[in-house]
């Protein structure tokens, strides 16, 4: 867990956020199948939580899983907390960021090499910054 959580209001997470990312990351709805902006991204990057702009995951471990939402095979481990979410008649594995607690998503044991992970996550619960030309090596 981060040593610096955000704790706002309801009203203040109002406010930040959007309707829809308001809706996924504090009340742990779900954005439509294939309906998000980064489904399909392939630049590279770092993909951070849209509440609180922690890092979550980077570009080299996002690939296509075809099941409508981003996917990654591995995330910055200290920067999110896993829960058992019983929710909907299903036994799944949640995704909060660590440091607002926000919702992402769920994990799942059905994705690639190296970690067999599927980490399925809501575009509207994250932020996308691009690798900027600074940031390669010459």
């Amino acid at each position: 867990m981060n040593d610096s959580n955000v704790t706002l209001s309801d009203a203040e997470w109002r406010e930040r956020l959007s309707t829809e990312a308001y809706r996924v990351l504090r009340e742990q709805g779900t954005e439509p199948r294939f309906s998000g902006e980064h489904v399909d991204r392939t630049e590279d990057g770092t993909y951070r939580c849209a509440g609180c702009g922690t890092e979550l995951f980077t570009s080299e471990t996002k690939y296509h899983s075809g099941c409508g939402w981003p996917s990654f095979y591995a995330a910055e481990e200290s920067n999110i907390e896993l829960r058992r979410d019983l929710s909907h008649g299903m036994d799944r594995t949640e995704v909060v960021c660590a440091t607002c607690d926000g919702h992402l998503g769920h994990v799942f044991d059905d994705g690639p090499d190296p970690t067999g992970e599927r980490y399925c996550i809501n575009s509207v619960a994250l932020d996308f910054d691009p690798e900027s030309d600074d940031d390669t090596e010459e």
